[in-house]
């Protein structure tokens, strides 16, 4: 319709226009015959085109409402959003009626956000499956006074015996690091290295994901003799100008050994008795749990357990860390420093 009467429209203004003072003289008839045929066939493809688009559409377009100056349409979406209104204010004013979802298990918090030892408890360590054994047929009989019972042919940890050793283990830990000891967490098992490297970040002390080099103890000087070392302050500062000296220092031994895996890593184990290194160990009933100083009976095929109780120990450590930092404030140093004796010059006074 609108196309149409522009036409029309143009048309006539064309047609009513006078012809320029130099055409003038040369319009006939015949001109204008010509021009009011040519406008018939406007008019006529203009009718063909609606005939053609009102066929084709299949909505007919909407009549504005003269007193409200609005389509079907906007009215309908006007209600549709009332209608929101009215149902986020009915659930803002019922939001707190009703019961609350208690917090779900979720993974990642035991690498992110590890519990500490005083959030030990029973259910924490059966929802981590620490109390599953082996087989009745691979048991250690040394691992007899840590079994609870036997269930469809598999041993039963206990889980009081469990929580208690944790927490011995625990204040080994805790005490190790508030006087500046050096702990190492060792697990080379799949999928152990990033709770590894968590419990060591928070305890401050050193990790090992890979394979054990057999000697690093034993024979420390010639496997690790290219490391180096730093000397630090209570605040674990470093302190330069000993650089010298440090070179014919022998290298560092742990203080401590976190095994998470003891079974593959006897070797490391046996290095650390003949030192005299205590060590911390996960024993399964498959396990002896001489190998270790202070054993852990718990399930060490279980990722989510092993998890478990690396977290607590780097919280364990962690809290160490921070008992020894609060007395070197108070000018108070929980071990004993290093003494170096400065060598003299030949000729020297």
């Amino acid at each position: 319709m609108i196309i149409r009467q522009a036409i029309v429209r143009h048309g006539r203004r064309i047609a009513a226009r006078p012809p320029p003072p130099s055409i003038r003289s040369f319009a006939s008839s015949v001109d204008v015959d010509a021009i009011e045929a040519s406008l018939d066939r406007s008019l006529k493809e203009t009718h063909s085109i609606e005939t053609l688009l009102q066929n084709e559409t299949t909505e007919p377009i909407p009549s504005i409402d003269n007193t409200t100056h609005t389509t079907p349409n906007q009215a309908s979406n006007r209600q549709v959003a009332e209608s929101y209104h009215a149902i986020k204010r009915q659930q803002f004013l019922t939001s707190h009626l009703g019961t609350t979802l208690t917090p779900h298990y979720e993974p990642h918090t035991l690498l992110t956000n590890p519990p500490s030892p005083s959030d030990i408890t029973l259910p924490l360590l059966l929802a981590s499956q620490s109390h599953l054994g082996h087989s009745t047929s691979l048991w250690n009989p040394m691992n007899s006074r840590y079994i609870f019972g036997i269930r469809s042919g598999i041993h039963v940890i206990s889980l009081d015996i469990t929580a208690a050793h944790l927490r011995r283990a625990c204040r080994v830990v805790s005490g190790v690091a508030e006087r500046g000891g050096l702990i190492l967490f060792v697990g080379t098992r799949p999928n152990q290295d990033r709770c590894v490297v968590n419990a060591a970040k928070l305890a401050g002390g050193c990790h090992l994901f890979e394979r054990w080099t057999p000697g690093s103890i034993t024979n420390g000087h010639q496997i690790l003799g290219h490391c180096k070392m730093r000397v630090v302050d209570e605040f674990d500062r470093p302190i330069p100008g000993y650089e010298n000296e440090l070179l014919e220092r022998p290298v560092l031994k742990p203080d401590l050994v976190v095994c998470l895996n003891p079974l593959e890593n006897w070797v490391m184990l046996h290095e650390c008795s003949l030192h005299g290194i205590p060590t911390v160990g996960i024993i399964d009933t498959d396990a002896n749990p001489t190998w270790v100083t202070y054993p852990i009976p718990a399930n060490d095929d279980s990722l989510r357990c092993v998890q478990l109780i690396a977290g607590v120990l780097g919280r364990a450590g962690e809290e160490g860390q921070r008992r020894r930092r609060e007395k070197a404030r108070r000018g108070e140093v929980t071990y004993q420093p290093e003494q170096f004796e400065v060598k003299k010059s030949e000729g020297g006074i």
